[in-house]
């Protein structure tokens, strides 16, 4: 006996109705000693573990179905079912199955489904003992007819007996030719009476009956009698539908004719359940269970007929990726592919798993990455469905994709960075498209799905999320960041002042579509902050992202605003030292204060968002934030008075300080720490060594004093590209960037280049410190300290401090000379 003919998958049916696939195996039958009678067996092909151990039991009804199903149920709400390969096989098991009960294979149901409650109320009926007698198929029992099938409904032995009556007599070709008469008649009582006979036959929910109201010669008959609605007014126009407008394209010619009656019978029959049938109710819900079924594996087996037919899927992908393709063509190719996908999702995990592994063997992916750089959005709109299939089958499969294209393809061309421009380049006001595009992005770069274990074949010794990372920061991360950089530009605030664009902000996006991407591109940003640790870190500190992103804390969209704050509060909450210190050297805070001050007295959730900011510093008693925080910026934060979270940070900040003077007492001045009250002679200490390490140590992970026993890979190779580009612009920017008028009093300046950063050499640069002290022409011993504190902190906004040589002279300067004095009013 071959194999394949006692090939079969095992079905059961679940809570939903639907058939989970348990699995494929051999079937046979045989005697088992401890069930005591004759059972069907089946072992998973696999491995040769029973899949199924199931008595035959003398009383169970079995039905087959399509020559190649067994269903039956074990108990009350566990069904099985058996799909065999071949007909062969299923007829052999079949016979087996009639011999145990003492049935002739000839019948489709071996018993009739009775329970005990049902035997006894219907043992005084004369119609139990044999099927049901049928009133003769003519025009004037039509309504007999009707009364007797829905009265049988609420009885699951007389529904039964009823379909075994409508097939043994061929009933049902009669009633339709009947129907053809009525309509030529125009017989509206006979056709409304037709109506809820095949309804009603419908609703028997049975295999046998389905298949020949759905065969070609019958179907189109079925769905002329439910036009006829008596609840309707007028007739539906069905018919019409499915052969005028409703059209079957080939893309290419199907040449299996069992193949295309199958998905042209699919077709019908899910419009008849989908738009004829009327919602059942929850009395009828399981009325329809066998037509879901019918459906069911019928998709099944149009896409195994498909996938296993390589000629003809070889075709479409050579078609879908030539040049000469016309659009028309192209575009029917793909919502092929779309559909085929779609019909996918009915197969259980190890056949879909087949099913993508055919497609990705074929050339699915190098296939969409140049349909989605087409200029037709249905065409792209379609391939983007295809992809997140794909991606949700198996994103590590795309991403292998992505890295070996790599090693022989531009980085514009490469599948990730034409989904990130389609993202960008969405041309829906709502970014439809952008959002599912963005949901792809972050299940691809989400280490949560990636590989630990390292992949041999490919990468020896190292693991996917290492690979793909790297691969990822090298070739994408521009592109995606790159709307973020150009829409926070400083060119780009020179070209909207020429424009004469809103002087009071410094640079935000007006255009809601615009601060709707950059939003979609923070959210991306934020999840990389929170799961990709040291490659995101190293990104963030050569390019000043986080600087970039804080621009936007002035934009006129207040969601936009939230996004860059939630970035800001995701670094934070890391509590990195790494990402505070490169916090307080920039002087990043200070855009966050000032949309806090700008917003004023209002209690929204930008109020509420910034302040949780810093209440998560109180409380985690982050001490080098804490610091800085009072130091730079108390005077303009103490008059917010409804939440406490600002005295108590004044509060952290006195009690460390106190618990760092009495550890300093007992230690040599040398070895004292900096960290709190710094001077501006202790911190050009700083700026020194850390300039010299620079130049010592070109090339490898700069990392301040006190901080060497952390790992270098942990910090951004190299400031110097960054220091070099901030240089140039010291020459350019003469003059800082237009300020904000604000309603408060205390105002900074969220500096863009080092000039600007400098206290020293801007006079238009501001300080809370500065400005906390009124300006006196006497040089007070007050005003001088505070002055030195206003350079250090303003010197501290760069993200890599310079060492000015004549720093002493120019903190002379700053005590003489009015016109380097900071001024308290724009």
């Amino acid at each position: 006996m071959s194999d394949t003919r006692r090939r079969v998958k095992v079905y059961t049916l679940n809570e939903d109705r639907q058939w989970d696939d348990r699995g494929t195996g051999h079937v046979s039958s045989t005697y088992v000693e401890r069930l005591k009678g004759m059972s069907l067996l089946v072992r998973a092909e696999s491995d040769g573990s029973l899949l199924l151990e199931s008595k035959i039991n003398p009383n169970t009804a079995y039905q087959k179905q399509q020559d190649t199903l067994i269903v039956w149920s074990e108990a009350e709400n566990y069904d099985l079912a058996l799909s065999f390969q071949e007909k062969a096989g299923c007829d052999e098991i079949w016979e087996k199955i009639c011999q145990v009960q003492g049935k002739d294979p000839s019948v489709e149901v071996t018993q009739d489904l009775i329970d005990e409650s049902e035997e006894e109320r219907f043992e005084e009926m004369p119609e139990t003992s044999h099927l049901i007698d049928l009133p003769a198929c003519e025009l004037n029992k039509l309504e007999e007819i009707a009364d007797l099938v829905t009265s049988v409904l609420s009885s699951p032995i007389r529904r039964e007996k009823l379909a075994l009556a409508l097939e043994n007599e061929g009933y049902i070709k009669k009633l339709l030719q009947l129907f053809q008469v009525c309509e030529n008649l125009e017989n509206t009582e006979g056709l409304h009476h037709l109506y809820e006979i095949i309804r009603g036959i419908l609703f028997l929910n049975k295999a046998t009956l389905f298949e020949v109201m759905f065969s070609d010669e019958c179907i189109m008959d079925v769905v002329g009698c439910l036009e006829y609605d008596p609840a309707l007014a007028q007739p539906k126009r069905h018919r019409e539908f499915l052969t005028k407008t409703a059209k079957f394209k080939e893309v290419i010619p199907i040449t299996d004719s069992e193949l295309r009656q199958k998905i042209h019978q699919t077709y019908r029959v899910q419009y008849i359940q989908d738009i004829i049938l009327p919602t059942p109710s929850v009395f009828e819900e399981n009325f329809l269970s066998t037509l879901t079924s019918f459906i069911f594996f019928n998709k099944v087996e149009i896409v195994s007929m498909l996938q296993e037919d390589e000629k003809f899927l070889s075709e479409v992908f050579a078609q879908l990726t030539d040049e000469a393709t016309d659009d028309d063509k192209r575009r029917e190719l793909v919502n092929f592919f779309k559909e085929f996908c779609a019909f996918s999702q009915t197969l259980q995990p190890q056949n879909r798993d087949a099913f993508f592994k055919t497609l990705a063997k074929l050339g699915i992916l190098p296939a969409l990455e140049i349909v989605m750089g087409m200029d037709d959005l249905q065409v792209r709109s379609a391939a983007t469905d295809i992809f997140s299939y794909l991606v949700e089958f198996s994103p590590s499969m795309v991403r292998e994709f992505v890295m070996q294209e790599a090693q022989q393809s531009d980085d514009d061309i490469l599948l990730i960075n034409v989904v990130i421009e389609q993202m960008i380049c969405d041309t829906d006001p709502e970014l439809g498209g952008a959002v599912q595009l963005m949901g792809l992005l972050r299940t691809l770069i989400d280490p949560e799905n990636m590989l630990a274990t390292a992949n041999v074949r490919r990468y020896p010794g190292k693991t996917e999320k290492s690979e793909f990372l790297n691969f990822f920061y090298n070739h994408c991360m521009h592109v995606l960041t790159a709307p973020l950089l150009a829409n926070t530009s400083e060119d780009k605030c020179e070209k909207d002042e020429i424009v004469g664009a809103n002087k009071s902000n410094t640079v935000c996006p007006d255009n809601y579509q615009t601060a709707q991407l950059l939003a979609l591109i923070l959210e991306l940003l934020t999840f990389c902050v929170e799961h990709h640790t040291y490659h995101i870190k190293n990104y963030i500190m050569n390019k000043d992202l986080l600087r970039r992103v804080l621009v936007l804390m002035n934009s006129k969209h207040t969601f936009l605003a939230l996004c860059a704050l939630r970035f800001m509060r995701r670094i934070i909450g890391l509590k990195d030292e790494f990402y505070n210190r490169y916090i307080t050297k920039g002087n990043l805070f200070e855009p966050v204060i000032n949309a806090l001050l700008d917003n004023g007295t209002r209690y929204n959730l930008l109020n509420s968002a910034v302040i949780e900011l810093f209440e998560f510093i109180r409380v985690e008693d982050i001490k080098s934030l804490t610091a800085h925080i009072v130091e730079n910026f108390y005077k303009a934060l103490e008059s917010i008075e409804y939440v406490q979270t600002f005295k108590g940070l004044k509060t952290k900040y006195e009690q460390e300080k106190d618990r760092q003077s009495q550890k300093l007492n007992s230690v040599p001045s040398i070895l004292r720490s900096n960290r709190f009250r710094r001077d501006a002679r202790t911190l050009e200490e700083d700026e020194e060594m850390w300039f010299n390490e620079d130049e010592e140590e070109e090339g490898e992970a700069v990392v301040p004093p006190g901080e060497k026993s952390k790992p270098e890979d942990d910090f951004p190779d190299s400031y110097e590209k960054f220091m070099e580009t901030k240089k140039a612009k010291e020459s350019e920017d003469k003059e800082n960037l237009p300020k904000r008028t604000s309603s408060g009093g205390f105002k900074f300046t969220f500096s863009h280049s080092a000039s600007a950063a400098n206290g020293a050499n801007s006079t238009n640069s501001k300080s809370v410190a500065a400005q906390t002290t009124p300006a006196s022409s006497n040089g007070s011993s007050s005003k001088n300290t505070s002055l030195t504190t206003s350079v250090t902190a303003t010197k501290g906004s760069l993200v890599g401090l310079v060492d000015y040589p004549d720093d002493e002279e120019e903190e002379e300067e700053e005590e003489t000379s009015p016109r380097k004095r900071p001024r308290l009013g724009s």
